[in-house]
């Protein structure tokens, strides 16, 4: 399949004006001003992008894609999720992982869903474990996953300064931190620690006493919910001002916030204007996980779906709400998140790399068609692809 999209206003994240996009089977084989190829011997498709900006394929970090929840009892378990919601949100990478549940939820399912997630046509990595440490794994060790299984690209979520952790000591904590490192120099992957940060008290004491006393590097975390509050925000901008990588978490309830919640945008706004290395954070969506509904007297009424929509949704409030310039907020979710798990052919509008494309109306950021893999998921606002089950 060959492709040309035309009139395109590229953000590789950078601003790159307009030019012309070639796309050869799944890569991007061309950028130019102009591209023109003709010949009677092979079909071109052709796509005007005029009026559109073209940004690289979103990439969530955090999702919960066989379902999450259940903290309420088992009715509280919230679904899987459909193939067709992450390309509505322009998310053409995903990576999966498991929450509290273990025992209902469980890594032959996830990394069987993550398969199922690549076949339907996006690309889709998973976490290794949950919130507990010692971590549940498939092959006995969390170093033997990330060599042996291809769709594993990390350990996470585990669950720190949090009730509904394992309440691991700091030398169970540092020992699973390096295994991941280890499995993942041996497996050629990140081998990312996707770190979940409760509202304790302990806050991030472990991740600092693992730079402070050990050899592994500051990229091997990732703590996530660092926006939940305000002090635990100042505390993940300290930990980013020392090298650390912070991720924020963009499903939210922004009518009633729980008690000195930021919004992602908000934290993002922050992190940005105090003048931090943009390219040590990141969102992520926490999709599919439970939420808590409040009302305006701060009274718990319900529980409610963490978004995939919502990670798109946060850099348009970023870009609309906190003046941050559209090529800086959507590095956000491609270019940082790549960079961080390795995902070398991700993140950006590149010659060589996959053609992961969304497209987004100049003045709304609306997306409009949806690209992953050189395939076209959406078009013109109208979804293409669904997943097996979805249209019976």
């Amino acid at each position: 399949m060959l492709t040309i999209i035309r009139n395109a206003e590229i953000f590789s994240p950078q601003k790159c004006g307009k030019k012309d996009i070639f796309i050869a089977g799944n890569k991007i084989g061309k950028i130019s001003p102009s591209i023109n190829i003709t010949s009677n011997d092979i079909e071109i498709a052709n796509i005007d992008a005029e009026g559109l900006c073209v940004l690289p394929g979103f990439i969530d970090s955090h999702v919960h894609i066989i379902g999450g929840g259940g903290e309420g009892g088992f009715n509280t378990r919230t679904p899987e999720l459909a193939f067709s919601e992450f390309v509505k949100a322009g998310i053409t990478t995903v990576i999966g992982c498991l929450g509290t549940d273990n025992i209902c939820r469980d890594m032959p399912s996830l990394v069987a869903k993550t398969k199922a997630l690549n076949e339907e046509g996006i690309t889709a990595f998973c976490y290794t474990g949950s919130y507990e440490i010692p971590v549940n794994t498939i092959t006995g060790t969390p170093k033997s996953d990330l060599m042996l299984i291809s769709e594993i690209i990390g350990v996470g979520e585990v669950a720190l300064s949090d009730n509904r952790s394992s309440q691991p000591t700091y030398e169970d904590f540092v020992k699973t931190v390096a295994k991941s490192r280890v499995g993942g120099l041996l497996s050629g992957k990140a081998g990312v620690v996707n770190v979940h940060l409760g509202s304790g008290e302990r806050g991030m004491e472990y991740l600092y006493k693992v730079i402070k006393q050990t050899e592994i590097p500051v990229s091997q975390l990732l703590p996530t919910h660092v926006n939940r509050s305000r002090k635990l925000f100042d505390e993940a901008m300290n930990y980013a001002d020392i090298g650390g990588y912070i991720d924020a978490t963009t499903s939210s309830d922004p009518k009633y916030l729980e008690e000195d919640e930021l919004t992602a945008s908000m934290a993002l706004s922050l992190y940005y204007k105090k003048g931090f290395d943009i390219t040590h954070i990141t969102f992520s969506s926490d999709g599919n996980g439970s939420m808590p509904l409040f009302n305006e007297k701060r009274q718990l009424i319900g529980l409610g779906i963490c978004s995939v929509k919502s990670l798109f949704d946060e850099v348009k409030n970023a870009v609309f709400n906190e003046d941050i310039p559209l090529e800086d907020a959507i590095k956000v979710i491609t270019s940082n998140t790549a960079d961080i798990f390795k995902l070398n052919h991700k993140g950006r509008i590149e010659e060589g790399k996959d053609a992961d494309l969304v497209f987004v109306d100049k003045k709304t950021l609306e997306i409009r068609t949806v690209i992953c893999r050189g395939k076209i998921l959406m078009r013109d606002g109208k979804v293409l692809k669904y997943g097996t089950f979805e249209k019976i």
